[in-house]
């Protein structure tokens, strides 16, 4: 059945923009901004309206869905700390997408309903291809007569949808989940140029890993894309640095030991200042490959 509703969809980047298309295909009428307008084309092409600006997104939807990069532009685009706020997100239903510190998505809950606002945080399990597929993991927080509209809405996205409990517990989810994540292919890419640096025959190295135990989903696309040279970018390098950086933060802050993802956290460093932003997680094997050169 055809929403009737609106729905703004604010951040059409490496994930928002699968994502709100995929919602346009389940027959989500979106309403749909970015701050490069440019982006907006394929959603435009594909039906959704575009606003003008930020403030006509909220003019016209009562639930709005965040997929931003940072508390920055989370913050930018709610005019968060100045005197517009409240009577921005008063009476809407601010879903925030994005992978962010669990602290701030705390504060930032307890602004808007301090506002008469509702909030949901949302984060997502997945990169580009999942999201292209409709075979992401979400994650919810929040409200639990909000939860069960905010599943409804993102059910298309996503082939599972976790309840966690209140706002930070998806977060903090999300983020031990990304630690597992990043910890698992930066294995596969070390394990990868050992196996290079031994002259070994790499599809049949390929074929070795994805017949045994620890083949997986993530590991069957990562070598495909080690075997075929393709770096092209599906979780991209400046996100998967930022990524790091949150896991050791919240392990700090939980006062949970993490040695790998601290060597991790200073390998993808290295990879973000060798300036490969268009290119996938996987292009950390040139921070690796530094290290075997000295």
């Amino acid at each position: 059945m055809v929403q009737k509703e609106s729905i703004g969809f604010i951040g059409l980047g490496t994930m928002g923009t699968p994502m709100a298309l995929k919602l346009l295909e389940a027959g989500t009428r979106l309403i749909v901004w970015n701050r490069t307008p440019t982006r907006c084309h394929p959603l435009s092409d594909a039906g959704a309206s575009v606003a003008s600006d930020v403030q006509d997104v909220f003019a016209q939807c009562q639930t709005l869905l965040l997929m931003l990069a940072d508390e920055a532009a989370i913050d930018a685009v709610l005019s968060r700390n100045t005197t517009q706020f409240a009577s921005l997100v008063a009476g809407k239903t601010i879903v925030s997408l994005g992978t962010v510190p669990a602290d701030y998505s705390a504060l930032l809950s307890r602004d808007v309903c301090e506002a008469s606002g509702r909030y949901v945080e949302a984060p997502v399990s997945g990169s580009r291809k999942p999201a292209e597929q409709g075979h992401l993991v979400g994650l919810l927080a929040g409200m639990s007569e909000d939860l069960k509209t905010v599943r409804s809405l993102l059910s298309p996205c996503c082939k599972d949808i976790f309840e966690c409990g209140e706002v930070p517990r998806a977060l903090n989810m999300k983020i031990a989940v990304n630690s597992y994540l990043i910890t698992l292919v930066t294995g596969l890419v070390e394990a990868w140029n050992l196996a290079e640096q031994n002259n070994l025959d790499m599809a049949l190295f390929t074929n070795i890993l994805n017949a045994g135990p620890m083949a997986s989903e993530v590991s069957k696309v990562k070598l495909a894309k080690l075997l075929a040279g393709d770096f092209s970018r599906q979780a991209g390098i400046a996100d998967v640095f930022k990524n790091c950086r949150l896991v050791v933060e919240n392990a700090n802050s939980a006062e949970a030991p993490s040695p790998l993802m601290d060597i991790c956290l200073k390998l993808y460093q290295e990879t973000d200042h060798m300036a490969l932003e268009e290119d996938d997680m996987i292009a950390v094997l040139g921070a690796i490959n530094r290290q075997v050169q000295s």
